[in-house]
């Protein structure tokens, strides 16, 4: 999981671009996407990972598993408005990647995703090997014999059927 660095300052720079720009008519400072924010968490039997993704057309959306790394691409293009003289245009554009190490224990093979009012869900159930698991214990009066092919005598090298017809 990737970590951002929050910038205190952001909003005030914000500011100050958009003002500058005004000045300056036909200027546009759109920018590259710089990340996919994300939320992770585990849920029952499920691993649930939501993406930002605003104004994403959702055939630009892939997803790829390979090994234990999940990749998500996404795209969200310039409005191309015919006619338009852009005043401000701050809203990022581009293509972007993210990706997640997985646990072993998801079942990627199952993996299901969905894209709802601009945020990608993805959820990955828990591995049926990796779920915990219940043991029955049952009482026996007697110890269990393990069978193995051959068994040995306590006195002797005799196997055990040789001893007993002695």
């Amino acid at each position: 999981m990737t970590m951002s660095n929050y910038d205190p300052f952001g909003t005030a720079s914000s500011v100050f671009r958009v003002l500058d720009q005004l000045g300056r008519p036909g200027t546009r400072t759109a920018r590259p996407l710089a990340g996919m924010p994300m939320d992770a968490y585990r849920v029952g039997d499920n691993f649930v990972a939501h993406f930002d993704l605003p104004g994403v057309d959702p055939g630009s959306i892939d997803l790829q598993v390979e090994g234990t790394t999940l990749t998500v691409s996404a795209e969200r293009s310039v409005p191309e408005i015919e006619g338009a003289q852009w005043a401000v245009a701050e809203r990022p554009f581009g293509s972007y990647t993210r990706q997640l190490l997985l646990g072993r224990n998801l079942d990627t093979d199952r993996l299901e995703a969905s894209y709802h009012d601009g945020v990608l869900t993805v959820s990955i159930p828990v591995a049926e090997k990796a779920k915990a698991r219940k043991i029955t214990v049952t009482r026996a009066d007697t110890p269990a014999a393990v069978e193995s092919g051959e068994h040995r005598t306590i006195e002797g090298d005799q196997p055990a059927a040789e001893a007993r017809q002695s």
